[in-house]
């Protein structure tokens, strides 16, 4: 394993103990939970008559299935509501403390953590969630981990765990006017692959990270897992300082200036060995859109799609997979595919930077005739802020639809669906078959910026073009 980098500093204070299984059992620092993953775990705590290991340390939310035009009880969809009691059930039995719709500060639980203070540098982070490799922005260990797994973390507070090795993606220069967080994943997904980070951890460095802000680094760490990366972080810093400070979680008085001397601590140090390094420039991305049905599927926005022939031999059944899906043909221009859906949201880009970006590219403009066009604030914190700095205003003012916070059409677990072979122009993370709700339905992934601008146009068009 790499050593002295943040992944391992952090790996080895959590270490309680050695499995006969090779796997480490790691101490689990503060669990999340939503409705979704978590009912068969509860379950099964009951069968056995267990109760929560550190109640203090686990906190949920709602927001899989939750729908965003109308939160009113009970629900539309009856299964919606049935999990949503579920919930509430367990939260009450086990003690647990519930963002739920009447706290106020109910959301995605990937936006929700973070913005309560509760993600901070140093702590091993599990949640019944793929993207729970976000909290890596702070300097942290975000594991996403099955139902059998929340289970032993309720039980337990611990985790079996294989070690992984460390991958530093240094990406350094300057990103071009309107070239996202966003951007950059799907380009290092792209160049690597969605199964390039296997084994791995990500450790995102050089001069593009430590310019992002703290939003930023979340969307660039919530999709390591769709580079096959186990866990993705950035090391801490003065920002990442500076965005806990004063919320609800965070250390207080004495406690805060230990807590910040641990932090920095905890921070890959400057001759740490990596198992792995890649470069990349910044002036070689541009904004990105996926093509194809795996996030690794994109090209820039003045792209064409590819020739299967190409492309590695290993790829190639995937891309006319894709082709055939997508109703695409190799050599085919990205800049131009006809949109049906923009959706603006979700854990990857549903924060408050997300949409004053996307507002600030709507502003004056409307969406084009026939585009369904809405938008799903991360969280009611979010929703809050946007409306408290006119967004909302001029999203409405520009033909979209402003929701209440939620997952939303990211996974259509709820009432957000695509119908048919819809074309979705999306700013979240997955672009999977099915992924939207309709077995035939079709994802671009994209920025928000990009969103706005496919919106506005009723295609794919390049955001820089708008001005």
């Amino acid at each position: 394993m790499a050593r002295k980098t943040l992944f391992n500093k952090v790996w080895d204070s959590h270490v309680v103990g050695d499995l006969p299984t090779g796997q480490k059992q790691l101490f689990i620092g503060l669990h999340l939970l939503h409705e979704v993953t978590s009912p068969q775990a509860f379950a099964a705590l009951r069968e056995k008559r267990l109760s929560v290991a550190f109640p203090d340390r686990t906190f949920a939310t709602v927001d899989h299935i939750v729908p965003t035009d109308d939160q009113r009880r009970p629900f539309s969809d009856p299964l919606a509501e049935k999990m949503m009691q579920e919930l509430e059930k367990n939260v009450r039995d086990f003690g647990i403390r519930f963002f739920s719709l009447e706290s106020g500060k109910q959301g995605i639980v990937h936006v929700v953590g973070p913005e309560l203070g509760l993600t901070q540098p140093g702590m091993t982070i599990a949640c019944g969630d793929s993207h729970t490799s976000t909290h890596g922005a702070f300097g942290s260990l975000g594991f996403g981990i099955g139902t059998s797994q929340i289970r032993d973390v309720l039980a337990t507070g611990t985790l079996a765990m294989d070690p992984l090795g460390v991958r530093r993606i240094e990406v350094n220069g300057a990103l071009g006017t309107f070239v996202t967080p966003k951007d950059v994943i799907l380009f290092i997904i792209n160049r690597l692959g969605v199964k390039g980070g296997l084994g791995f951890a990500y450790e995102y460095a050089g001069d593009v990270f430590e310019d992002m802000d703290m939003e930023g680094r979340m969307t660039v760490c919530n999709m390591s897992i769709e580079g096959g990366a186990r866990v993705g972080y950035v090391n801490p810093d003065e920002k990442t300082f500076d965005y806990i400070k004063g919320r609800e979680f965070a250390p207080k008085e004495d406690a805060w200036d230990r807590a910040v001397d641990y932090w920095k601590s905890v921070a890959s140090d400057s001759d740490a060995e990596y198992d792995d390094i890649v470069r990349f420039s910044g002036e070689d991305i541009e904004p990105m859109v996926t093509w194809g049905v795996t996030p690794g599927q994109s090209v820039g926005v003045d792209g064409c799609i590819p020739e299967p022939a190409s492309l590695e031999e290993e790829e190639r059944d995937l891309a006319e997979l894709a082709l055939r899906h997508m109703g695409f043909k190799p050599g085919q221009k990205i800049a131009g595919t006809p949109i049906d859906v923009a959706f603006i949201g979700s854990c990857t880009n549903g924060r408050l930077s997300d949409l004053r970006a996307a507002a600030s590219v709507l502003k004056g403009r409307k969406v084009a005739k026939g585009i369904k066009a809405f938008v799903v604030p991360g969280s009611m914190e979010v929703k809050r802020q946007a409306e408290a700095e006119g967004l909302h205003e001029i999203f409405i003012d520009a033909g979209f639809e402003w929701r209440g916070a939620g997952c939303s059409i990211c996974l259509a677990m709820n009432t957000d669906r695509l119908k048919g072979n819809q074309i979705s122009a999306s700013s979240s993370n997955r672009n999977f078959i099915g992924r939207q709700g309709s077995p035939t339905g079709r994802t671009l992934l994209m920025s928000p910026q990009m969103v706005a601008a496919a919106a506005v146009a009723g295609e794919v068009m390049d955001v820089r073009k708008l001005g």
